[in-house]
Formats: C-alpha cells, sequence, structure tokens
C-alpha cells in the first residue's frame, strides 16, 4: 500500500504524502537535479528506494530514510550502461570494475564475437594457454555459469552479456575456416537457444577477425534468428568498417531484415583517412532501413582511435585455425612473404587496420612476453626503425615473439565524425574496454583511454564543451535507449518500480583524464553510484558493497513468460 501511494506521488509529481509514516526508505537522494532517462527537461526533486527499487521520483519526498545522500547542485541519473564491455576477465581479478563504476556505468554488457560460454573442453584448454596478465581457473562451462560465478565472487556492477557467434562457432567448428554442415548449423543454432534461455540478451559478432570472418551471411541469419525469436538482438562488429564499409551494413540490415531481429552496430566509424567522407552514405543507409520499419541502432566510443590487435594488420587465411597455427605459418618463409604482400595491397581482400593508420598511428599497448613489455609506449614505425626491418616485417615478428596478436591503438578515425555521431539519435555507448584499475595486474601492460574515460568524455567533451546535445539528450542515450534496445523493462530510467541504479555527478565538474600518453587516470565528477539500492561508490570512492548483478534477457527461464517462441514476430519490440 505504502508503495502504491509513493507511484502516485512520483506520477502527480505534487501532492501531499504525509500519510506515509517514516523511515519509509532505506536511501533517499535529496534535493538533486533529476534527468529521469526519458530525454525530457530535468526538475529539482528527490528519489527515494527500498530495498532494490525506486519507489518515488518527484519533488520533496514525504518521509524519512535510513540514509540520505545530499545532492544539491548535483545531476541524478539513471545508471549508465556500457553496450561494449571487455570486463570478461578483469572482473575476475576485481570486482570493483572502478574505472567505469567511477564514471556512473552500472551495467556492463559483454560478447563482442567471443563470450565466457559455452565452452567445451578444448576452448577451455585454449582459454588457459592463452591467458595473458590475468590469470584465473575456468570453473564454468556455460555462459551462465560464468555471470553466476561472477555474481557469487562479488562484483560492483550489474553483469550481462550477449553470446558469442565466434564462441558457438567455435564450440562445434573449431578455429579453421570451415562451413557447417546443416547438422552443424542446427549445433550451434541450439546453443544459442540454451544461452539465451539462459539469459543472453542476443548473439554477438565480431566480423573483421578470424575464425569469426570464416562465417557466411547465411550462418549469421541462423543464429540471429534464434536470437530474435528468443526475444534478443543480433549485435556485430561490422565485416568492414573501413573499404567495404557500405557492404558491411548492407549485410548488417540484411541479417537483421531475414531473421526479425533488432541489429546493433558495435562502435560505428569509417576507418582511415581514405574512408572517413563515407559517413555521410553509411548514415542514409540505417536511416533508410530504420524508415523501412527495421530497427537498427549502433553504439560508439569517444575517441577518434580504436585498439584491437595485430591481428587485424594480417590477412584472416593465415589465422585460421587459432593463434598457434597463425604464428607457425608466419614463420615459414613463402606464407611470410605472402602476407607481407598483402599487408601492403592497396585493394586489400580483409580489414587492414594498420594500412588506415600507417605505422606511426600504431600504438603498441600491450604485450604478453615481459621481454617486449618495454617496447609498450612506442609506434610500430619507431619499432621498425630501431630494428631496421619494415613495419609489415616489425608486425609479424611482434606476433611471433610474443606468442599473442599483441595490443595496439589504430589512429585512424577523424575527430568531426566521432563528434558528429554522438549526436544521433538512436546511439549508445560502449567503451569497448575492460574495467580496471591503476595497479596490480592491470600496470603491467597499457591501454586505451577510452578504458577510464569513456562515458565522462562524452559528458564533458561533447555535452558541456562543444553542446553537440543536451545532457538529458546524453542520459537517454546512455541509460534508457540501451536499455530498451536490450528489452530491459525495468532498468535505464528513474521511476517507481525501476531497478534502483542511480548516479550523481555534477555536470559543471565531471571530467576525463586519461589520455593515450598516459590513459590509466580515473575519471573524476561522479560522486555517488547506487546499484541494485546499495551505494557502490560514495563520496568518489569504491564501497566495500559488491551489489551488481547478472541482468538477464527476456527468454530467461527463470521469467514468468520466459523461454523462446516461434519467431521474433511473437515479441513486442
Amino acid at each position: 500500500m505504502r508503495t502504491a501511494v509513493a507511484v502516485v506521488c512520483a506520477a502527480l509529481l505534487a501532492g501531499s504524502c504525509a500519510s506515509l509514516p517514516a523511515e519509509r526508505y532505506d536511501l533517499l537522494v535529496r534535493g538533486g537535479t533529476v534527468y529521469d532517462g526519458s530525454g525530457g527537461a530535468p526538475f529539482a526533486g528527490d528519489v527515494a528506494i527500498a530495498g532494490d527499487r525506486i519507489v518515488y521520483v518527484g519533488p520533496r519526498a514525504p518521509g524519512t530514510a535510513a540514509r540520505e545522500v545530499d545532492a544539491r547542485g548535483q545531476a541524478v541519473s539513471p545508471g549508465f550502461i556500457n553496450m561494449l564491455s571487455w570486463s570478461n576477465e578483469s572482473l575476475l581479478h576485481d570486482g570493483r570494475g572502478q574505472s567505469e563504476l567511477r564514471q556512473g556505468v552500472t551495467l556492463e554488457v559483454m560478447g563482442e564475437g567471443n563470450s565466457m560460454g559455452p565452452w567445451n573442453e578444448a576452448q577451455k584448454a585454449n582459454e588457459v594457454r592463452r591467458q595473458g596478465d590475468i590469470k584465473y581457473d575456468i570453473a564454468w562451462s556455460s555462459l551462465d555459469q560464468y555471470l553466476r560465478h561472477l555474481e557469487a565472487r562479488g562484483v560492483s556492477m550489474n553483469v550481462a552479456s550477449f553470446v558469442g557467434a565466434t564462441t558457438v562457432r567455435t564450440h562445434i567448428l573449431g578455429e579453421g575456416d570451415v562451413d557447417p554442415s546443416p547438422e552443424q548449423l542446427a549445433q550451434m543454432r541450439a546453443l544459442v537457444v540454451q544461452a539465451m534461455e539462459d539469459g543472453a540478451l542476443g548473439v554477438g559478432s565480431s566480423l573483421i577477425y578470424a575464425p569469426a570472418s570464416f562465417a557466411e551471411t547465411d550462418e549469421l541469419v541462423a543464429l540471429a534468428s534464434e536470437a530474435g525469436r528468443c526475444g534478443g538482438i543480433y549485435i556485430s562488429h561490422i565485416r568492414s568498417e573501413g573499404a567495404r564499409l557500405l557492404e558491411a551494413i548492407d549485410e548488417l540490415i540484411e541479417i537483421s531484415r531475414r531473421s526479425g531481429a533488432p541489429a546493433e552496430i558495435y562502435h560505428l566509424k569509417a576507418s582511415g583517412r581514405a574512408h572517413w567522407d563515407k559517413l555521410d552514405a553509411a548514415l542514409a543507409r540505417i536511416e533508410a532501413a530504420r524508415a523501412q520499419g527495421l530497427r537498427i541502432t549502433a553504439d560508439m566510443y569517444t575517441y577518434p582511435a580504436s585498439s584491437t590487435g595485430l591481428d587485424a594488420a594480417m590477412p584472416t587465411w593465415v589465422q585460421a585455425g587459432g593463434v598457434e597455427q597463425w604464428i607457425a605459418r608466419l614463420k615459414d618463409p613463402a606464407t611470410r612473404a605472402g602476407v607481407i604482400a598483402e599487408m601492403r595491397s592497396g585493394t586489400p581482400t580483409f580489414e587492414n587496420l594498420q594500412r588506415g593508420a600507417g605505422p606511426e598511428g600504431t600504438l603498441l599497448v600491450g604485450f604478453k612476453n615481459p621481454k617486449l613489455k618495454p617496447l609498450t609506449g612506442k609506434t610500430l614505425a619507431q619499432v621498425a626503425k630501431d630494428r631496421g626491418v619494415s613495419p609489415e616485417d616489425a608486425a609479424i615478428d611482434l606476433v611471433i615473439e610474443d606468442g599473442s596478436r599483441v595490443q595496439v591503438v589504430y589512429f585512424s578515425m577523424l575527430e568531426a565524425n566521432v563528434a558528429r555521431q554522438t549526436a544521433l539519435p538512436w546511439m549508445s555507448f560502449g567503451s569497448d574496454a575492460e574495467a580496471q584499475a591503476p595497479e596490480g595486474p592491470f600496470l603491467l601492460s597499457s591501454t586505451h583511454p577510452r578504458a577510464y574515460g569513456n562515458f565522462s568524455r562524452l559528458l564533458a567533451k561533447y555535452v558541456r564543451d562543444e553542446k553537440r546535445l543536451t545532457l538529458a539528450e546524453a542520459v537517454r542515450k546512455l541509460s534508457a535507449q540501451p536499455a530498451h534496445n536490450l528489452g530491459l523493462t525495468d532498468r535505464g530510467r528513474l521511476r517507481a518500480g525501476y531497478m534502483a541504479d542511480v548516479v550523481i555527478f555534477d555536470p559543471a565538474r565531471i571530467q576525463d583524464h586519461a589520455t593515450f600518453e598516459k590513459p590509466q587516470q580515473f575519471a573524476t565528477g561522479v560522486s555517488h553510484v547506487v546499484v541494485n539500492g546499495q551505494l557502490a561508490l560514495e563520496n568518489g570512492e569504491p564501497t566495500a558493497a559488491r551489489p551488481g548483478r547478472v541482468v538477464r534477457g527476456r527468454a530467461w527461464t527463470g521469467w514468468k513468460n520466459g523461454g523462446c517462441r516461434g519467431t521474433a514476430a511473437d515479441w513486442s519490440w
């Protein structure tokens, strides 16, 4: 009854609620400027929380609370959703996830192509053998078991995941360049259904990398169809962001149309100087598809440089079978010569990010081999010059010596395009990085500044300083919009009955400090973060609480009406 009264008060934003008893709330955020996630005008008011739910949003809340937070002079908003998190491993080491928690992130969404399950024994063995700075035991097989494992260990933020199309493919086919038989494709589809009914949010792909690049469109349609009939979406690092950007967007739209599943483009960009002017045509394709009724969206990070490996500088055929076979082939002189010829080609058959950035624009940030770590912070051009070899030879040698793909930053994007994209109404945001801290094993490698500043940079640079979009609109695109795209019905808004994920920050002071030279610097300006009704960040510092939970998709069989349906059309979108 008291909750019902509170809901009425929230709806009216006025009126007397003196009948509510004192000590009604567990937590009360007083006197802030409330941005409720709708994109509408903010208002001065309170947010009251009982247990893990919001019970009141409006003018001065009636009653008192066990705990109050004074938010005068600050913005109060829904927690931010990171649409592309690589915190899969980092949260196993440090569940606080400080670099993102301190920016107001309350939900980490993982699964870009690769997910932490379903894994068979061969996949587990590969994962253990290929681990980098962070070491961990694998005590799970399914994606659901992994997410439950994270929650049981304790995390500050909520966690969710897509099931990786690459993971499903590798589970059945291995890492080679092969096509599935009808029977194998049926097995792959069944793995997707199982993951969806365990709570996955959809299917994620990453099509520039081997073995994902070996998947043809029909295979992806099949997997996306299962995601769609299970109430989820198809989300993709599309097959090209440069030379074949438009064709790659066409493929994503085709997959959405044929499968019935909504589709999102991971980190939309026009990559490489020769392709910067393709953004107009790319946006036109997306708008045309949306005008036809397809739910096509995108997300992005707020920097003009990407970060991935040197595998994105070499043809995918040489990488078939996994990193060990890739390295073995590179040691063969004839194969090496063929790879170098393709790396230098003006019309490569693969997504050559190093060519788009140039060796001077390829920054080395992460090595597995301790002997190579002193090269961190140098460009590929510098290493090639120091060794007296070509950039292509240097890249190949580094992969062989490190026994990994080597993590790099590619400076390949136009800042004007990045700024323009932030204002697109259907754009959400993802860091494409792990949540970490400048301590322990995280200091063994460098990183991209997006790991520490992606969301704060949006609010500081593009909202406050450049006024590319309003704060209310930015909050909507950090919260309600991604929650809607993911099918989450009780997160992403400050509204009575919703889960209590709340951020308190100072719009005048919020600031990213991470740079490409010194990326491991926390953002500032966020004072409090509430996750499921508990303070995970208080006065700018993490608390001892680990209130994060697994957030599950619509087909989770734990829901009252869970389970997959006949087709995507059987769901409301």
